[in-house]
């Protein structure tokens, strides 16, 4: 048996040099003398490990090309394989960087290949992955027709698992246009659907996600913190890299219930032991300065972990709202001695440009956070006392009120006596 030789030799060439191992590959997949059954496991594993050494080289067009050429074999393979074989071929591109519009062409051109051969349970499941392909790609609107579409398809079939896998999609890409009704509907949904099966321990972890996020964003902090705490539990258990996102937001919402001194106490647990790094860093460096409430630091901490606080927008938008509120109470801080105060001075105290002071200053007054007026032509903030509220007129009127009551009454008594 020649070509299992060739494969054993192949896999001993690819662990030193991919390069090397892609002719012996290639020569596996085009012999067509040997046949049966052996000869057919030989390829699928030669066009896996084929399509590995395009990854780890990082040639995304060959791999395309692979995809393309493997069809002719990918016939003779039983259906339920052929759909674990493709899958596999297309999220190896999510390993190769900026690759994502080729990803999305390829997906297509395998999409319309599946409803030539009539392979409807493999085009859902491509369509599906089609879907958070446009997701990752900002393509909201072709995400949420193909949502549309396969959705109904989908409830025809009664094909729960998928069902699941859209609807959590659906809820994503209606979180990622701030369509929040529309996300907790779809996430419901997901769950109702998750609740008749048994669903996977990923896909479970993926809804708790998804669930805490919706929670953060209305504020429940603490809701959200359990949710991301059965995430870390789920991807942990898998070892899934998705669970260091899981242990940052419970970190974030520890941060926005003024509870940073609970952070360490996560750290030190089993489960958040392992995934100590950078990233993790990064949260405690925001949870320090929150908890100084130091502006500076935060501010440091911003810039020192650039990649790390601003690539997630989960992170990044909850930060913004928590430096506005780290910066509105530096800034009561500071202007409450004063009656008439230069903008400059306040911009020196809390070390900011005097520009973005007089923004928040104005926007502090129109909020109604304290009572004031901007003097623009000298540069100056004037802050008024807040006057007490003068009762009498209402007390007044409650005293008129209750003498109509009784003048009223005594009306009633003195018609009845006549």
């Amino acid at each position: 048996m020649p070509s299992v030789s060739t494969i054993a030799q192949a896999e001993e060439v690819q662990k030193t040099s991919p390069e090397k191992a892609i002719p012996l590959y290639q020569s596996i997949l085009s012999s067509t003398g040997t046949k049966g059954e052996n000869a057919r496991n030989d390829q699928e594993i030669a066009l896996l490990k084929l399509a590995q050494c395009y990854r780890d080289l990082h040639r995304p067009n060959e791999l395309a090309a692979l995809i393309h050429d493997s069809r002719t074999l990918i016939t003779t393979i039983p259906k339920a394989k052929t759909a674990k074989i493709i899958r596999t071929l297309i999220d190896y591109f999510s390993e190769i960087p900026n690759t994502l519009p080729l990803q999305i062409e390829v997906c297509k051109q395998t999409i319309q290949w599946t409803i030539q051969e009539k392979r409807i349970f493999l085009k859902q499941a491509l369509e599906t992955r089609l879907i958070a392909l446009y997701l990752d790609n900002k393509m909201y609107s072709d995400s949420l027709a193909l949502v549309a579409t396969l959705l109904k398809e989908l409830k025809k079939l009664d094909d729960k698992m998928m069902l699941v896998e859209v609807q959590l999609l659906e809820s994503r890409v209606c979180h990622a246009l701030r369509n929040l009704p529309k996300s907790r509907a779809a996430l419901t949904s997901a769950r109702t659907s998750a609740n008749s099966i048994y669903c996977p321990p990923l896909l479970q972890a993926a809804l708790d996600m998804q669930s805490g996020i919706l929670h953060a964003d209305e504020k429940d902090y603490k809701t959200a913190f359990s949710y991301f705490y059965e995430t870390l539990e789920g991807y942990s258990s898998l070892e899934d890299p998705r669970a260091i996102s899981a242990l940052k937001y419970m970190l974030l919402c520890k941060v926005m219930l003024n509870l940073s001194e609970d952070i360490q106490s996560i750290l030190n647990s089993k489960v958040a032991l392992k995934y100590r790094g950078v990233e993790v860093e990064a949260m405690k460096a925001i949870a320090t300065a929150h908890q100084n409430r130091s502006l500076q630091e935060f501010e440091q901490a911003l810039a020192t972990y650039r990649d790390e606080l601003g690539n997630d927008p989960i992170i990044r938008s909850h930060l913004a709202s928590l430096y506005d509120k780290l910066l509105e109470q530096n800034l009561i801080r500071v202007i409450e001695p004063f009656s008439r105060v230069e903008i400059a001075h306040i911009a020196d105290l809390v070390k900011l440009p005097a520009q973005q002071v007089e923004i928040k200053l104005s926007q502090m007054i129109l909020d109604k956070t304290f009572l004031g007026v901007l003097d623009q032509g000298a540069g100056c903030l004037v802050v008024f006392e807040e006057t007490p509220v003068d009762k009498t007129y209402e007390s007044a009127l409650d005293t008129m009120k209750n003498m109509a009551n009784v003048v009223e009454s005594l009306y009633e008594k003195a018609s009845k006596l006549t």
